[in-house]
């Protein structure tokens, strides 16, 4: 018997609207909405979900994704802005550079160029 990841699960007032702009976000596709109370979202990396909550933990999230380009980090950055992103700013550590952000509701995430250094 082996366990594996069947899909990574936030909470959501509202997680339709969230669940197709993280489908945009990742190139993904909503494919199933559950009347909107648990929404999938399946991406080439896997499968993402939100599920409606009366009332989401406040405070910073403690789990968040850590996504990678395999292009340029700047452009991917501006891009993700642009479709309703918040940065909060660009990181580093040495040679390794990242920026966290926010999507549309608050969840904070980073991306980071896929070699993490450059």
């Amino acid at each position: 018997m082996a366990l594996h990841l069947g899909m990574i699960t936030t909470d959501s007032t509202d997680p339709l609207p969230l669940a197709r702009w993280w489908a945009l976000a990742l190139g993904g596709e909503v494919v199933a909405e559950n009347d909107g109370w648990f929404v999938v979202v399946m991406t080439s990396s896997g499968a993402l979900a939100f599920q409606r909550v009366d009332a989401v933990t406040p405070g910073k999230n403690r789990v968040h994704l850590d996504l990678v380009v395999d292009g340029d980090l700047d452009a991917e950055h501006e891009r993700l802005v642009g479709v309703g992103a918040r940065s909060l700013g660009e990181r580093s550590e040495g040679a390794a550079r990242w920026f966290t952000l926010t999507d549309p509701q608050g969840n904070e995430f980073c991306v980071a160029p896929e070699d993490h250094t450059a």
